[in-house]
């Protein structure tokens, strides 16, 4: 099938990538414009951008697409179907009939569950043991059109975000493909999704990523893993913004017991607050530095009896 993709992370590079290894045609790629990285804020080209650049396929960055310029490219190029893995932009009303089969999305979560920016963060952040990847027609709601198929995946207690988005990217390249080979062969018909069960999974701010020391150890736990690795879990220390890795979670005997955000350091631990047990730090970020162990980290802070805030 003639397809033009639409993507623009790592995890829709891995879609990209699977998809170039089957018989269907990848004409034309949509991704965002390059943008700022680095720490020199140098125009960064998207993983998308940079895989299609690599197989000399045709690459699309409208600022917008209502672009005419960009509408009549994509015409040119005559799409049967435009798979989309995390593109970044809602598709305008009046562009769901630019192929013959329409927009098919992937999404990592089993809909109607977890509509919106931040699926795998969400499913973290609230503790679920199973999410997964659904493909679906893509409509003029926010997620809401009919599901082609889906695959789950359990969630270890262990998973960061990215931890869990990085294997639902393998696993969910294999259902796009299927869902183009079904559409392809007249095989698959897609089924409504049930409104009444949605759920929603906006992006996260940086404020949802700060650490509150009042909360239970694993509602504590469950927001570092869900922030990581971005927007990024940080706490303050005084005036200084501390970012965190995900917590040490080896039970130990004599973990200290100790009132929300106040620090107890040792020889090789440092160890917070919570309502319920305290948590001991494994990785952080002091800010201007680079990530360290916390416990290199305190010998050098003068931490000890000061709270995180």
């Amino acid at each position: 099938m003639r397809c033009v993709f639409a993507g623009t992370p790592e995890v829709a590079a891995t879609a990209l990538r699977a998809l170039l290894n089957t018989d269907h045609e990848i004409v034309g790629v949509i991704t965002r414009p390059d943008a700022p990285a680095g720490r020199g804020r140098g125009l960064q080209r998207s993983p998308v951008g940079l895989v299609a650049d690599e197989q000399g396929i045709p690459v699309l960055t409208p600022s917008s697409l209502k672009d005419p310029e960009f509408r009549a490219t994509l015409a040119q190029l005559s799409p049967e179907c435009i798979p989309v893995v995390a593109y970044g932009n809602l598709i305008p009303a009046d562009l769901l009939d630019a192929a013959t089969f329409g927009w098919v999305n992937l999404h990592f979560s089993i809909l109607p569950a977890y509509r919106g920016a931040a699926p795998v963060q969400w499913a973290v952040m609230h503790g679920d043991e199973v999410t997964g990847a659904t493909t679906f027609q893509i409509g003029p709601g926010l997620d809401d059109g009919p599901v082609f198929g889906s695959v789950t995946e359990r969630i270890l207690i262990t998973d960061t975000s990215g931890d869990l988005l990085e294997r639902l990217a393998t696993y969910g390249s294999s259902l796009l493909i299927g869902t183009l080979d079904g559409i392809a062969a007249g095989e698959l018909n897609p089924v409504k999704q049930n409104h009444a069960e949605a759920t929603a999974a906006p992006k996260l701010t940086i404020e949802d990523a700060r650490i509150r020391w009042s909360d239970p150890w694993v509602g504590v736990d469950r927001r570092i893993r869900a922030t990581t690795p971005t927007p990024g879990a940080w706490t303050m220390l005084g005036d200084e913004r501390i970012k965190l890795g995900p917590l040490n979670i080896t039970e130990e005997s004599d973990e200290p017991q100790l009132s929300p955000g106040l620090i107890l350091t040792t020889k090789n631990a440092v160890w917070v607050g919570t309502a319920t047990k305290s948590a001991r730090l494994d990785m952080v970020q002091p800010a201007g530095k680079k990530l360290m162990n916390a416990a290199d980290w305190a010998r050098g802070a003068a931490i000890d009896g000061k709270s995180f805030t």
